[in-house]
């Protein structure tokens, strides 16, 4: 079986990963087959909108598949590395910019890549097991794949508090934070992905969409203001510490398991995408860091604690109060020659 299924059913163009037991992590031939499905749909007058979803239950995707990343980075090979960050990324842009629409079911898991994938559509649905994350500052990257544009424009300082601590969304969270536009009980959904493929009209969901379960961050937000509204990593470690409270606490500690780098590159990206919607600049400004992630960044540490050897105890370039200064400019730099286009 392939990784993916790419076909025409009736009027919708069907896109369906299919790497259950991974997860349905995304490759990079994965990458690619979404990039020249959407080139070929555009002007295909049979496909009327397209629809995005995933085997298994588990997960729509958990993320980008990294292990070639790994093996080549280690290597002292950045080059694939740049060129699948490269291509995803105009993907991504693709999927953001399609002119028609497109129809995401969000099961389980979606997270890093796999929210490239599925939540830049125009019509992103999600259920009762959903849970979409952006968890890079784990292994030493920042929110990519066009996720910091989001998450720079969630309501008040979510977007830093949810790029820095990777904290996980339930379907009303995600909601909220702008990852998905409604709740549909997953009971529904294959029978409107038949009504989708007959009709090549989204006028179906509407009957459908129902209230979300309750979350968490709508009581957060007063918080997460307070201390996240400065822009800089020392500062809102200094407002957490200065705190005693059960919130300040547990978002130290989460703080405390990320690559220092990524958090503070990750709170610079949301100061300089705040209010922009313009994808491509944020796909742009993610691509500086990902560029240097493995020669100059934490992602090839991050990598070998979280999945090779799975100690799960990086030992990153810096601690959170010793970053220094410049660090986050080095990273976010224009790359010259190298600049992401489209």
């Amino acid at each position: 079986m392939s990784d993916i299924s790419v076909r025409i059913q009736g009027r919708a163009g069907r896109i369906t990963l299919q790497r259950p037991k991974a997860l349905n992590a995304v490759t990079y031939d994965m990458v690619k087959a979404i990039g020249t499905a959407l080139d070929d749909w555009r002007t295909d007058e049979a496909v009327a909108l397209v629809v995005i979803d995933a085997e298994g239950d588990k997960a729509f995707s958990a993320g980008g598949d990294i292990a070639d990343l790994y093996a080549t980075g280690t290597a002292g090979d950045f080059g694939f590395g740049q060129t699948f960050w490269r291509d995803e990324y105009r993907m991504n842009a693709k999927i953001a910019e399609y002119e028609k629409p497109i129809v995401s079911f969000l099961q389980g898991f979606t997270m890093g890549g796999g929210m490239g994938v599925g939540c830049h559509g125009s019509h992103r649905i999600v259920g009762e097991t959903s849970q979409i994350a952006m968890p890079e500052v784990g292994i030493g990257l920042v929110p990519d794949v066009g996720g910091s544009m989001i998450l720079a424009n969630a309501p008040g300082h979510l977007g830093a508090y949810l790029g820095t601590t990777g904290a996980r969304m339930g379907p009303a969270d995600a909601i909220l934070a702008g990852f998905a536009d409604m709740f549909i009980p997953q009971a529904h959904w294959a029978g409107l992905i038949a009504e989708l493929e007959e009709t090549g009209s989204t006028s179906c969901l509407a009957d459908r969409v129902e209230t979300a379960p309750q979350g968490r961050m709508q009581a957060l937000l007063a918080e997460i203001d307070t201390h996240f509204a400065a822009a800089e990593l020392p500062a809102v470690l200094a407002s957490l510490r200065g705190t005693d409270s059960e919130f300040a606490a547990d978002t130290l500690k989460a703080l405390g398991r990320n690559s220092p780098l990524s958090v503070a590159c990750t709170l610079e990206m949301m100061r300089r995408l705040k209010g922009n919607t313009d994808i491509r600049a944020a796909l742009a400004l993610e691509y500086r860091y990902t560029f240097r992630a493995m020669e100059h960044g934490d992602f090839l540490e991050g990598i070998r604690a979280a999945i090779i050897d799975k100690d799960r105890n990086p030992n990153w370039r810096h601690s959170l109060d010793d970053l220094p200064a410049g660090a986050v400019h080095d990273m976010l730099a224009p790359l010259g020659d190298n600049e992401l286009t489209f």
